[in-house]
């Protein structure tokens, strides 16, 4: 075991601490830099080697992360820094992933709060630093990007100040450091306009500021934090000890949350250095570990000695918002591309998935291939609609809905701040929109440069297909952020703003003449050459209609004369949606239907004819 002594510095008094070791977790709005920095930290550490490539955002390990280039799962890794072992938690910085943060922000004593220079606290920032000052953790604010031509520093520091000061818990939560920062350019100083060279300044800060973990009398204790897997090793088990000492063969009971106890043998005990685990034969109080050898274990379960087998507060995850429906497929094309297909299958994975999603809930449906699952928000639920494309599902999803409440005997519904930044000429176009869709304006600050940004209180339900359409009216020129706010009375209908949809009336091939007839109609998804179905959605229609068209239609055989070379030059090219797109662009009477090659848009009632006796009733 390594030294431990008593500190006076971000101690309390009686307390034994393990001065070895500094526990932080690393939180921020998404892209204000924490990857990067993270990066800086681990290199200037002298963890790899010098001839080692390791290349940028070293954390984003995952390929979902580094496409979408956003960090969605929590990950462990830790740093030497003059003899302190520094455990470092990486957080992800959208909302919809905060289930993440709220599981492993137990396992720290202290937070790097990092804010963007130029955009300042936005509204993950004051979500994740109220989850940090809640559990009494010792802050550092790092204003990150400083190196940018428009940073100010100033005033960036100013809107943090009063965030603390809103949020704070105690006095002395508002004595935190300051730390300015470029994580891209490797480099910290104490402050803003001096000459930077390392990240010593941050290293010092993390020492001095943050408190050793201390290391309480008695058996062994530890709350599960988070799981992962190995093809060798089975399932591991990550968390930070409470107190006593754990070590290979010693013999842990799990405690769940209905006090129900089983008892293993821990197979191998790992800490974590840079990105690897290391096994050790012993760990003590204060450590991060990662544990072999249990088999049935949820996080949120408490692992002990089974001598005093005492369970750990569990972990609270804040409730979802916005619920779809997963089926199997059931187009004519079903199983062509998936290798799991059944409803055994989709309902293994689904339940599977909430071992590790905290933040997720799933529920049987209305008949036997349906499932009801629920998420932080639509981006939460598409990542996972993803991942098991990837992994080589077919499924088929409905459009989000906001889960709605009855409290006290009245109907409510989720709301959520949306903070948008854009230029002064879209004003206009973006309160018609945010009009329509029940939102209220609670803020406008103008920069006097022509940049703006809005504040509103507004539905969830507002917000679902908000996205595409705002990213549209701006021509791109603007960012949008939201915050889970809470349940408040139900604010009356919300009409639809999409056009009709041209459907598929026949199956087969897509071909040029048929795709140029449908042209006439709006806007085409396929092109030339794709095999459709009847009541797949092939196209926008330039209507509030629903209009059926036959993409599959060639030209008669007595027009061959004509040249079909101009047909092809006329003939636009289809508009492509994304996973995150096709969600938003459904209505209540379509499906996405997602394997993993394709994603196709449907009726949920494929013919015409049952489409239309649906509509008479």
């Amino acid at each position: 075991m390594t030294e431990i002594m008593n500190r006076k510095l971000n101690t309390e008094p009686g307390l034994n601490y393990r001065d070895d070791i500094r526990n932080i977790v690393i939180i921020a709005h998404v892209d204000h830099g924490k990857t990067t920095l993270v990066d800086a930290l681990l290199k200037q550490s002298k963890i790899f080697r010098d001839s080692q490539a390791v290349g940028e955002l070293i954390m984003d390990n995952n390929d979902l992360e580094r496409e979408k280039g956003i960090t969605i799962l929590a990950k462990n890794t830790a740093v030497v820094y003059l003899g302190v072992k520094i455990n470092i938690i990486d957080t992800p910085g959208h909302a919809d992933f905060s289930g993440e943060v709220e599981r492993v922000v137990n396992m720290a004593d202290g937070c790097l709060l990092l804010v963007d220079a130029v955009e300042g606290p936005m509204p993950q920032t004051r979500y994740v630093l109220q989850q940090a000052l809640a559990r009494g953790l010792k802050p550092i604010v790092v204003i990150n990007k400083i190196d940018r031509p428009n940073a100010r520093t100033d005033q960036t520091l100013r809107l943090t100040q009063d965030l603390f000061l809103e949020l704070a818990t105690s006095d002395e939560q508002l004595d935190f450091p300051v730390i300015y920062a470029s994580g891209r350019d490797g480099y910290a100083v104490l402050e803003p306009g001096t000459q930077g060279k390392d990240m010593t300044p941050l290293f010092e800060a993390i020492l001095n500021s943050v408190p050793p973990p201390a290391v309480e009398e008695g058996s062994f204790q530890m709350l599960v934090s988070n799981l992962d897997y190995d093809t060798h090793k089975g399932k591991l088990v990550i968390g930070r000890i409470r107190r006593g000492t754990i070590a290979p063969k010693d013999a842990v009971v799990t405690i769940d949350t209905a006090g129900k106890t089983t008892r293993y043998e821990v197979s191998e005990v790992f800490t974590f250095f840079g990105l690897k685990r290391n096994a050790v034969d012993i760990a003590g109080a204060g450590d991060i570990v990662t544990i072999a050898g249990i088999e049935r274990v949820s996080i949120g379960d408490t692992l002990a000695s089974p001598e005093c087998p005492e369970a750990l507060p569990g972990i609270e995850i804040g409730e979802p918002t916005v619920e779809m429906m997963f089926g199997v497929n059931t187009s004519p094309f079903a199983g062509r591309e998936g290798r799991f297909c059944t409803t055994r299958q989709l309902r293994e994975r689904l339940y599977r998935e909430l071992e590790t999603n905290l933040s997720l809930r799933v529920q049987d449906g209305e008949t036997t291939d349906l499932f009801r699952v629920a998420g932080r928000g639509e981006l939460h639920l598409a990542i996972l609609i993803e991942t098991m494309r990837r992994e080589g599902y077919e499924l088929a999803v409905s459009k989000p809905a906001a889960i709605l409440k009855e409290i006290d005997g009245m109907p409510m519904e989720p709301f959520e701040a949306l903070v948008i930044d854009t230029r002064e000429e879209y004003i206009g176009i973006i309160t018609e929109m945010l009009g329509k869709r029940r939102a209220r304006l609670t803020n406008m600050q103008n920069d006097g440069q022509g940049n703006v940004r809005l504040e509103y209180h507004v539905p969830t339900r507002g917000l679902i297909g908000f996205r595409g359409d705002f990213l549209t009216a701006t021509r791109g020129n603007g960012i949008m952020n939201t915050r889970f706010l809470d349940y408040e009375p139900y604010c009356g209908e919300i009409g639809s703003t999409r056009t009709g949809v041209l459907v598929a009336s026949e199956g087969g091939v897509a071909v040029t003449y048929g795709l140029n007839n449908a042209q006439g109609r709006g806007i085409t998804f396929v092109e030339p050459g794709t095999f459709v179905y009847e009541g797949m959605i092939v196209g926008l229609n330039s209507r509030p209609q629903d209009i059926a068209v036959n993409v599959c239609r060639e030209k008669k055989l007595t027009n061959m004369h004509a040249s079909t070379q101009d047909i092809a030059i006329k003939l636009t090219p289809p508009m492509k949606l994304s996973l995150e797109q096709s969600i938003d662009f459904i209505n209540d009477d379509e499906l996405v239907e997602v394997t993993p090659e394709h994603m196709r848009l449907r009726k949920k009632l494929l013919s015409e004819t049952q489409r239309l006796r649906a509509r008479g009733k």
